[in-house]
C-alpha cells in the first residue's frame, strides 16, 4: 500500500500536539481553506510517494516521541494508507493527534459506509477537526489556528456517541510578545 506525503517524517515537534511528537504530513487537501499555512500540500497529486510499510520502519525508530500527529494536507484523504498507520502508531504504545478540516460529525456519518475512515477513526485518540477559518484566527489558542476548531477526545466520543471536546484545551493561553511579533509581521508578509 501506498502513502502519498508532502515531506519526510518530521520528529520533535512540540506543537503538533500534547508532548514530544512526530509528524506525518499528508500530501493532499480538497478544503482549501484561505489562509491555509500549508497550501503547498493542497495538490492532490503533488508530493512524494511512499510505501505504508517504509513509514512503520521509521516510526518504529523513534526514541522518546509521545506520540505521532498526522496533519497536512488532510490526511482523511488518504484514509485507508493513514488508518493502517494509526494502527501501527497504537501498537507501538504512541497516541494519535489527526488534524482534519472535516468535521467529527461527518467524519463518524462517512465511517458508517467506508470501513476505512472507521478504522483511521477508531485509532485516532486526539482529532482536531473543522476548516481553518481566517476570520477567526488566534494565536492564543493551544495546538489550533482557529476559534471554530475543534479538539476533540474521539474514544470517548465514539463511545458516548455524541462529540467530547477536551476541556483543558478549551481555554485560551495568554499572547506573549513574541507571539504578537509574530503576528505582526505575518501581517506583513503573509
Amino acid at each position: 500500500m501506498i502513502v502519498r506525503l508532502a515531506s519526510f517524517i518530521q520528529k520533535n515537534s512540540i506543537v503538533d500536539g500534547e508532548g514530544l511528537r512526530a509528524v506525518v504530513w499528508a500530501q493532499g487537501c480538497k478544503h482549501n481553506c484561505p489562509g491555509c499555512h500549508n497550501p503547498e500540500t493542497h495538490d492532490m497529486l503533488g508530493g512524494m510517494v511512499f510505501d505504508v510499510e517504509d513509514i512503520k520502519k521509521q516510526l518504529s525508530e523513534l526514541t522518546y516521541c509521545d506520540g505521532v500527529t498526522f496533519s497536512g494536507g488532510d490526511p482523511m484523504f488518504q484514509p485507508e494508507a493513514f488508518g493502517e498507520l494509526a494502527k501501527f502508531v497504537k501498537s507501538l504504545g504512541m497516541n494519535v493527534w489527526c488534524y482534519t478540516g472535516f468535521e467529527f460529525e461527518k467524519l463518524t456519518k462517512i465511517a458508517q459506509k467506508n470501513k476505512h475512515v472507521d478504522e483511521f477513526l477508531r485509532n485516532i485518540d486526539v482529532l482536531v477537526d473543522g476548516k481553518f477559518k481566517i476570520e477567526e484566527r488566534s494565536l492564543n489558542l493551544y495546538f489550533r489556528g482557529s476559534k471554530n476548531q475543534r479538539i476533540i477526545d474521539v474514544k470517548k466520543s465514539l463511545m458516548l456517541n455524541q462529540t467530547c471536546e477536551i476541556e483543558k484545551y478549551k481555554i485560551e493561553k495568554p499572547v506573549s510578545k513574541y507571539d504578537r511579533l509574530a503576528n505582526e509581521s505575518c501581517g506583513l508578509f503573509c
